[in-house]
This record gives C-alpha cells, structure tokens and sequence, in this order.
C-alpha cells in the first residue's frame, strides 16, 4: 500500500500553532470540564451543548441538535461549505461524564507538574479540545482538506449509545473513514486499533417457594439452580480467543427459611473477534436449568460488536503511524477490551480510536491529561483531516 506524504512543512506550521495556542487549549478543556455533564441528568448536557454549538459555529461550522428522547440531545456539525459529492471523514466522540454532578466540589480541577486533574477532562472533553482546535487551524491556517470533516458529539456513549447508534451508524456509512477521539492508551498515549465487543445478559432462574424447615422437599431453589448457571457461564471464558464472561451481579430469594422462588444474575461479555459472537449468544440464550422444578428466562445479546483489525483499519492506522512519525513522534497500537462508538464505525468504514488526550485514570478519582501532549495530538489529527482520501480496499 502507497500512503501519500502530506508536505512536511504544514507539520511544522501545525505545530508552531498549537504550540502558541496550548494554554488556550487547556483553558478549553478546564471550561468545558466546569460544565458537568453526567449521562443520567439529560438537563446537564445542554449548557454544554450550547458552549459546544458556539464553538463549532465560530470556527466555521453549520450546528444541527439531534433531541433525545431520553438522554440530553447529541451536536451534528458540518462545513457551510460541504457538497454531496465531496468524501467525507467523522470526527466522533461523547461529551457525557461517568461523573454525578457537584463532584466539581470534591475533585476540583487543577493543573500541577505537567498535568491537568479533574472529572472528564481525559474522558474526553480534552479530545472535544482536539477537534476544536484541529478545526480552527484549518481554518485560520487556510488548509482545505480534501474530504470534507463532519462532527459527531452524542451524550449517551457512556451508558452505551442507545439512543445515538442510529446517528452514528447513518454517518459511518457515508463517510470513508472515522477518527474517535476517546483517550489515548497509557502514558505513551497508544491508539487502539482493536477493542472487545461489548454485550450483556440478564438471567432470572424461576424456582419453587417451601418452608426450609417443614417441607424442603416442596421447593425448587432458584438459588441452588444459579450456581450451577453461573459454573457454566464461567466456562465460558477464553482468555487465549478474548472472550470473558463475567457475572457481576447476583441477587434472589426472600428470607433464610423460604426455599428460594427467583433468584437474578447480570453479565458482562466481551469478545474480540466477530466470528464468536454469534456462538456465544447462543451458548448464553440456551442454557438449560439442572434443577427439578427450575426453569430460565434469559435476555440480552452482545450490543457492539469488536472494533477488529480489519484491513481498512490497519490502512488507516498505518497512515497514522507515518505522520505521527513526521512529525516526529512515535505512535504505537493496543487492543483494549472496552468498547466504545468505534465498535459500531468499523463495520462501515475505516476507523481509528483512542485518538484523544494522553493521560490516565478514566473514571476513576486522579482523572488527567499530560498538557504537552495535546500540542503533537491534535496537529496529528489535523494532518489526518488533510490527507486525501485513501484507496477502497
């Protein structure tokens, strides 16, 4: 495969001027990080969107509000410039928080030795920051790309893109290729270029109430049944293909001395290639009880499928790999067991994830982002945005 160069001098220009806007772009991510947005309260999402709609807007952008039945509403934008004909490539990301609000008061945002600390600032309102920027350069910069940059922002990627998926698949298919702009991997800032599919099952195993003194004999324990379910659910773990199965939640009877009548577990699946997710399923939605006078009413399925190394998205990654080289750091990839909106891009177009900030501690108090690394970050992404279009394969 021949990648085109894109001209070492406009890496040299990108860099000069993210360099001259960093502390403007680490005032952005603290702005943005001081509106809480957490994807359970939909009311929080909107003085975001707003922001959001008036930053994109300034740089150019024609705003579209996608409402929500159920969650805050998600921010398509797009070129006043943009024609039918012209290839198009997403930039996608979420501007939800796994974080409730008024944790602003017990994890303030601050920045010491090199770092920025508070809620979603890695995940990912630093990568918004990107995007932000890659645009405006462009713009000031007078560079055109050849493929035409659109925006995705939804609010409901953290509680699994119910509502979003459909806006998510419709642009993925229209566009060639996707950049997501969830966190970097590690302190070496990783992309990743595979992640696990992602699904989830619930089990409710209907028994038989008895009194446990008088007349066990009577009674079915859906309790007894579970364990034997869970045993077999273990089993299905493959470490060496990807596959984990875990119960995470349990629950079930209604006092000690009453055989169990229901009894309930939740499970995690995550799997890494697309050609076990059907078999997998299947193991799940038809197990059969052991228990006499038991039986199992099992729902679920694997939601997002894996983000695979497809030969599109090694392309993709490839060409990354050699800009990130010219600009004179090296990228490395990872496979990661989280999904996210690139599980569902990747079965349509070529798609690149994990394009964000470089930092650590996503969900998780400590929350940051190394500052330095947002300078080389987004003139990668804005190089990207201006490399033609690559070749269908």
């Amino acid at each position: 495969m021949t990648l085109t160069p894109i001209p070492a001098q406009t890496g040299r220009l990108l860099l000069d001027y993210f360099y001259q806007h960093r502390n403007t772009m680490v005032e952005t991510v603290q702005a943005l990080a001081k509106i809480e947005s957490p994807s359970t309260v939909p009311a929080s999402q909107q003085p975001l969107l707003d922001r959001l709609q008036t930053e994109f807007e300034r740089r150019g952008l024609r705003v579209r509000r996608l409402s929500g039945e159920r969650t805050g509403g998600h921010l398509l934008a797009i070129s006043k410039q943009s024609s039918p004909e012209q290839p198009k490539q997403l930039m996608l990301g979420h501007c939800d928080t796994v974080w409730p609000l008024e944790t602003l008061a017990t994890m303030p945002i601050k920045r010491h030795q090199g770092k920025l600390y508070g809620p979603g600032v890695y995940d990912m309102k630093a990568g918004i920051t990107m995007m932000l920027f890659a645009l405006e350069a462009l713009q000031v910069l007078d560079l055109k790309p050849q493929v035409l940059p659109l925006v995705l922002l939804n609010s409901d990627e953290e509680i699994g893109s119910f509502e979003s998926t459909r806006h998510v698949r419709r642009l993925a298919k229209i566009c060639d290729r996707t950049f997501v702009l969830e966190p970097s991997l590690g302190p070496r800032g990783h992309l990743k270029t595979a992640r696990k599919g992602v699904g989830h099952f619930t089990i409710e195993v209907i028994g038989q109430a008895a009194h446990a003194g008088l007349e066990p004999d009577k009674g079915a324990s859906a309790i007894l049944e579970l364990s034997f379910i869970i045993q077999k659910l273990f089993d299905l773990n493959d470490p060496e293909a990807g596959i984990t199965v875990n119960v995470g939640t349990i629950d079930g009877g209604i006092r000690p001395n009453v055989i169990a009548p229901v009894s309930r577990a939740e499970v995690d699946v995550r799997v890494l290639h697309q050609s076990d997710v059907h078999r997998i399923e299947q193991a799940i939605l038809t197990l059969q009880p052991n228990t006499v006078g038991t039986q199992l009413k099992i729902k679920g399925k694997i939601g997002r499928a894996p983000l695979e190394k497809t030969p599109r998205n090694q392309q993709l990654w490839q060409l990354a790999q050699q800009t990130a080289t010219d600009l004179g750091f090296d990228l490395e990839e990872r496979t990661v067991g989280g999904g996210s909106d690139g599980n569902t891009t990747s079965l349509y177009t070529a798609t690149l994830d994990g394009m964000g900030a470089v930092g650590d501690s996503a969900h998780a108090p400590g929350e940051f982002i190394y500052i330095d690394p947002l300078v080389e970050r987004t003139a990668l992404l804005t190089q990207l945005l201006l490399a033609p279009a690559l070749p269908l394969l």
